[in-house]
Formats: C-alpha cells, sequence, structure tokens
C-alpha cells in the first residue's frame, strides 16, 4: 500500500467516525476536517462553512464555504466548493473535470450578486449570508479566489481552464486534492507549486549580490527588489509567502501600513531609503550569469520572514501603477534546507522583527511553552474510562506531520504500529490551533475563536507569549491535565450539537465555543469552580455536564442567529465581542445536577499546591541524577571553565566544587537544581567539555 492509499485509507476512517458520532454528512465531516488546513497554509486567512446547492435550469449551483469579509483581506473573496467521494480506493480526476465542478461555484457567484436571489432564501440559510455579504462588499472586491477541496487525487497538469467567468474582476482558482492534503500532513508543507520563476513570470531574474562564502553552511544574497514584481508575486501567491511569519491577519493591525502606502503614492522614490526591506528564507535558489553580473531566475519556496507589512502594502497599492514602478525593496534572502528549517528560521525571524516586534510565540512550533506542552502529552498517560481496554495518552502536534511521520516509522513493524495506535488513538490528537481553541472557549473569548483558527491563535499566542516571558510556573502538569479536560468538554460538544432537535445546520463551530465559554463563566464563581480535574481522572464529560453544555448550547444557537437589527450575517455577528456580551448576561436553568459537576475553589487551589510540590520533589530528584551521572570528572571541568571565564558567584563556586568531588560526595536535590541550571547557562555563554566552543548566535 502506497502512502497516499493508507493516507486515504485513514481519512475515510477519521470521516466516517466523525460522521457517524455527530450525525452530519461524511461531505461536512471531510469539509470541517480539511478547512483548517487552507488557513494554515495561507491558502485564506478563514473558512467558514456554507453549504448551498440548487440547479438554474440545468445547471448545478453550489458553495460549500466561502473566507469572511473581502474588506479583511486586501479585498479578496474566497470561495470554497467540496468534492467528496465517499470510496475505499484512491479515485482521480483531471482538468477536465475542473470545469464541471468549479463552474457551479462561479454560478453561485453570480446569482449571489442578486438581491432578488438573497431575498429568496430564509435568512438562517448560510447561502443568504454569504449572498448578503458579497452584495454589501463587492465594490470591495477585487479579486475573486476559488477553492477545490477534494478527496480524489487530481492527475491533470497546471494549464489553464476556461471557466464560465462572466464577472469584470480576475477570478483565480486553486485546487487541494488529496495528494496535496497528504503532503501538507505530513510536511506541514503544500508546496509542491511554490516555485517562482522570474524569468518566465515575473518579468525577468533579479540581480543579485551573493553575501556568503563558498564554503558557508548557508548561503545568503543581497537583492533590490522591483515593487511591481514583489505585488505581482504576492498577487498570487497571498499569504502562502507570510508560512514563517504571523501572516497576514495580522497585518491589519500594524499601524505602519498607512504610512507605508502613503509613501507609495506620494513618494514612491524615497521608498527604498524609508523602508527596512524584508528578510526572508528559501529552500534552493538557481542563479545565473548575466553581463551585468549575477542574478537569481527562480526561487523555491520564497518565505518572507520579516516584512509582511510591506510586502502586503505594496500590493494593496497595485491600483497606483506609475507610483508602484518607481517603488524598490531590498531583500536579504537566505538559503535554509528544509531539513534545518526549524533551527535557523526562528532565529531569522526573532532577530529581524524589532520594528515592529511581536513575541516568538506568534511565529514558531519550537517555542518553549509548545515544546513543553509536546513533552507532557508523549510521557503523560490517562487512565482508561469505563468503555475502553487501554490508558492512553493524547497527542501534542505543535507542528505539522508529526503524527503521521511517527506513526509512518513504524511501518514496517506492524506490532509496534498497534502499540502506538492504542498509546495514542487519533481521536486524541490535537494541534497548536485545537489547543488554543479549548484554552480560549474556556477562558471566555468565544467571539474570537469564530474568528478562524488562525486569527484566534495569534492572539492566543501573544497572550502566551506575554504570559510566559513573566513566569512560565503555571504552565505545568496539572496545567496540562486541565487542558484535556477542556479537550474533553469541547470534542464532547462537537459531537453533540449537531444531534439536538433545535439545530437547524451550520455554525456548529460557533455555538460550541459560545456554549462552552458559557458554561465555564457560570460555573466559575467566587466560591466554586467547575471540577476539571474529575474529567481528566476519568477521562470522559459527566452526564450532568453534558446536560447543562446543551443547555448553554441551545441559548448560544438562538443568541447567534437571531443577531440584533441591521446585522444579518450570522456568522460575522459571533466573531463581535457584542455576542458574547449578550449570551454572557443571559440567565439560564441548567438544573440541580450541574452542582455534582462543580468543586470548591480551595480544593482546586490545593490540587495546584499538591502537585507544584510533587513537581518540585521529582525535578530535584531527577536533577540530582543527571549531576551524579555526568560525573565528578565533567564537573571538574565546568569548575575549570568557569573559573577562567569568571562566570560562578561564590555559591555557584560552592555547589561546583561538591560535584566535581562525586562519588565521595552527593549534592542534595536542591543544589542539583542550581548546578543544571548553572550548566545551561554557561553553555549559552559557550562552555563544552572536551571540544570547541559553542557557536553563539547574537543579534
Amino acid at each position: 500500500m502506497s502512502e497516499l492509499e493508507e493516507y486515504h485509507q485513514d481519512l475515510m476512517a477519521d470521516v466516517r467516525r466523525e460522521a457517524d458520532a455527530s450525525g452530519v454528512l461524511m461531505t461536512e465531516a471531510f469539509f470541517d476536517r480539511m478547512k483548517e488546513r487552507l488557513t494554515e497554509a495561507g491558502e485564506l486567512e478563514a473558512v467558514d462553512r456554507a453549504f448551498f446547492q440548487d440547479t438554474d435550469g440545468a445547471k448545478k449551483i453550489r458553495i460549500d464555504g466561502y473566507s469572511g469579509d473581502p474588506r479583511d483581506t486586501d479585498g479578496t473573496l474566497g470561495l470554497v466548493v467540496c468534492d467528496f467521494v465517499d470510496s475505499d480506493d484512491v479515485r482521480t480526476f483531471g482538468k477536465t473535470d475542473l470545469a464541471p465542478l468549479l463552474n457551479p461555484l462561479i454560478r453561485f457567484l453570480s446569482k449571489a450578486r442578486s438581491e432578488k436571489f438573497r431575498d429568496s432564501l430564509n435568512e438562517v440559510n448560510p447561502a443568504f449570508q454569504v449572498s448578503d455579504l458579497i452584495i454589501t462588499t463587492w465594490q470591495h472586491v477585487s479579486k475573486v479566489k476559488l477553492i477545490l477541496v477534494s478527496n480524489r487525487k487530481y492527475v491533470g497538469r497546471d494549464d489553464t481552464v476556461k471557466l464560465e467567468n462572466k464577472e469584470e474582476i480576475p477570478i483565480t482558482y486553486s485546487v487541494w486534492d488529496l495528494a496535496r492534503f497528504e503532503r501538507y500532513d505530513r510536511s506541514g508543507q503544500s508546496r509542491a507549486d511554490m516555485l517562482i520563476d522570474f524569468e518566465k513570470d515575473f518579468g525577468g531574474a533579479l540581480p543579485a549580490l551573493k553575501a556568503s562564502q563558498d564554503d558557508a553552511s548557508l548561503e545568503s544574497y543581497l537583492m533590490i527588489v522591483p515593487g511591481q514584481q514583489l505585488a505581482n508575486i504576492y498577487d498570487k501567491w497571498g499569504a502562502r509567502l507570510l508560512e514563517a511569519n504571523v501572516r497576514s491577519f495580522l497585518q491589519a493591525r500594524a499601524k505602519t501600513n498607512k504610512g507605508i502606502q502613503k509613501t507609495i503614492k506620494d513618494a514612491p522614490e524615497l521608498f527604498f531609503p524609508y523602508n527596512n526591506g524584508l528578510s526572508a528564507t528559501a529552500d534552493e535558489v538557481s542563479c545565473i550569469q548575466t553581463t551585468g553580473g549575477l542574478a537569481i531566475s527562480s526561487i523555491n519556496n520564497l518565505q518572507i520572514v520579516n516584512g509582511a507589512q510591506t510586502t502586503g502594502s505594496i500590493h494593496a497599492s497595485l491600483k497606483f501603477e506609475e507610483q508602484l514602478s518607481r517603488v524598490f525593496v531590498q531583500m536579504k534572502l537566505t538559503v535554509v534546507p528544509p531539513d534545518r528549517s526549524e533551527e535557523i528560521v526562528p532565529k531569522i525571524s526573532e532577530f529581524a522583527n524589532t520594528q515592529n516586534k511581536v513575541n516568538a510565540a506568534d511565529f514558531f512550533s519550537n517555542h518553549p511553552f509548545h515544546v513543553r506542552m509536546e513533552q507532557f502529552s508523549r510521557a503523560t498517560i490517562f487512565t482508561a474510562p469505563d468503555n475502553e481496554r487501554h490508558d492512553s495518552k493524547w497527542f501534542y502536534e505543535r507542528s505539522r506531520g508529526q503524527y503521521i511521520n511517527e506513526r509512518a516509522k513504524l511501518k514496517l513493524k506492524p506490532t509496534l504500529q498497534k502499540k502506538f495506535d492504542l498509546e495514542f488513538p487519533k481521536v486524541k490528537l490535537f494541534s497548536k490551533t485545537d489547543l488554543a481553541k479549548f484554552v480560549f472557549s474556556a477562558s471566555g473569548q468565544p467571539h474570537i475563536v469564530s474568528r478562524g483558527a488562525q486569527k484566534n491563535f495569534a492572539e492566543f499566542a501573544k497572550e502566551i507569549g506575554e504570559s510566559w516571558s513573566k513566569s512560565d510556573a503555571k504552565y505545568d502538569d496539572l496545567w496540562y491535565k486541565r487542558l484535556i479536560s477542556k479537550a474533553l468538554i469541547f470534542k464532547r460538544l462537537e459531537t453533540e450539537v449537531p444531534k439536538q432537535s433545535w439545530y437547524e445546520g451550520g455554525y456548529r463551530a460557533n455555538v460550541v465555543t459560545y456554549a462552552m465559554a458559557k458554561l465555564f463563566h457560570d460555573s466559575n464563581g467566587e466560591k466554586e469552580v467547575l471540577d476539571l480535574d474529575t474529567i481528566w481522572r476519568r477521562q470522559t464529560v459527566a452526564d450532568a455536564l453534558v446536560d447543562a453544555l446543551l443547555v448553554a448550547a441551545a441559548a448560544a444557537h438562538h443568541v447567534i442567529t437571531h443577531p440584533p437589527a441591521g446585522v444579518r450575517n450570522m456568522s460575522e455577528w459571533a466573531k463581535q465581542q457584542a455576542c458574547w456580551n449578550r449570551l454572557k448576561s443571559e440567565e439560564l436553568q441548567y438544573g440541580d445536577s450541574l452542582e455534582d459537576c462543580l468543586v470548591l475553589i480551595e480544593s482546586a487551589r490545593t490540587n495546584v499546591r499538591d502537585a507544584r510540590s510533587e513537581k518540585a520533589l521529582t525535578d530535584g530528584i531527577n536533577a540530582q541524577s543527571e549531576v551524579v551521572q555526568l560525573g565528578g570528572g565533567y564537573w571538574s571541568k565546568v569548575l575549570e571553565w568557569g573559573r577562567a571565564k569568571k562566570r560562578l558567584t561564590p555559591k555557584d563556586l560552592q555547589i561546583v566544587q561538591i560535584c566535581a568531588t562525586i562519588p565521595q560526595r552527593l549534592p542534595t536535590d536542591s543544589q542539583s537544581l542550581h548546578a543544571m541550571k548553572l550548566l545551561g547557562r554557561l553553555k549559552d555563554e559557550g562552555f563544552v567539555a572536551g571540544g570547541a566552543p559553542e557557536v553563539v548566535l547574537t543579534r
């Protein structure tokens, strides 16, 4: 069985399981599962489900989803159509199939621009919501982006397909087929078609100055990029150029955008001296020699790690064609092999992003918070609930592809692969964006969760980054276990909401996060709080708590589907603080059984203190073990280096001297903790026992 066939088999099993558990159609389960890939990959900023299907005479009309308000995405209207086939075998489709799949979406667009069509629909109908949004914002739309999502493999070529485009504005399309999803899920990249050919597509090769020696570990180049060329590249690839950055949704918050655009409009010749330029990376570059010297003819997987604002602002200035022709921007380009990307790119971006500082947690999966959560997930065993036979762990995927690749390593050892599946069941896999949804839903921010996985994660990352920089102590083993309780609540709600008689379809994601936020808000008071510790111990959500959650869900559904006068788009309404304020202020009758799901706040605090005391004891024992294992000879070298470099305080000196006498004397737990922290600091300053000094990155 090929990797693609295995991926398809696992995907279909997941989709069927989700559809059976929630009572939704398989197409919806597939769409909901894959939509976050589109936002993670930068294809669209957000994706909301909005299914509608009809006929116009003999011709089909269809839409499955859309990408929010075009005014928030530089005038790009994103529309999604889903092609799902219920089959155990991998099916294919080709170039001739694209028009029949995409044209129904274009016909919907044409219909949706008509007030007559909109007014013929029930206001709760998702098609009404999209139609009203299109009518309201059409004057701001500069490009329509069609996305085809399919669980079949596309076997056609990338030649242009003629579509039924009757609109005056450009319409582009992108195909996300089974193979592309599989590639993204394994590597976190969808970049098979991310080759930027300057000679063929963008007006010619870029003159460049090589800024690295031939024997350097990384190639570097300096370039001057014409503004028109950069704008056209971004117009084609969009936010996918910013995969290593905080993406275009943070551009809207940047205060310098208006200034950048004003310079382009009023003084384009001053753009180069005023602007700091771009820092970028690439997998590889192709260079040619011209009469003018070295030039770069193509770049594979260009990633702008600093300069998202500049790039977005230049693209937004495409309408100022004459001025843009006089704009130039400097670019520092570093070629980073994919296997070193996670090591190098974060440092480039962290050190480059000083003009509009954002915490490193906004950028990278290897921030210490994510690493710690990963460590907890690989080590923390949860007792099996009554309906299961095996204890298991939750698998935190801090970067795309970890789960599928860890499992694939055991492919030739079926017994070990089965053990992996029992230890880490697929239903207990969760990602960074999932974690952010769980936490923000519980902390009363459902309106932010409703803005989409990536926007929610950006806000979450900012909050975590600020909190972590002050103290990382609270993000301990108990915090992780309580996180799993929130995950259990969230996932149970996802399953139960579609089964309710009041649920009319659509807005499930909004209802789930709002219901969870409401129950946490109402349960957590001055004397009692929701008993999360019992949930993670039992690995199940009690029926009494499910009943209370569904009371909150019904109220959330009513608030979301009954916006105030003048507001028609319910998905956009759910993204507003006012929507959360309305639900938060409602008094709900949960029933007496909810009391059984609460615990005295002092008991919850005692659990925290006990957990921290136990952790301190365990950390001390582990540190002592590490110190002893390194041995007296090693610590003698630490002592010698520290004295020579004058890096040891009197306390450091006393403790290292004890460690250097191992095994005659043994340091205490607290002394061992101090010794290991000291060792980490000295390594950062260049200490290596018996070898060359380590390379220390400097800003």
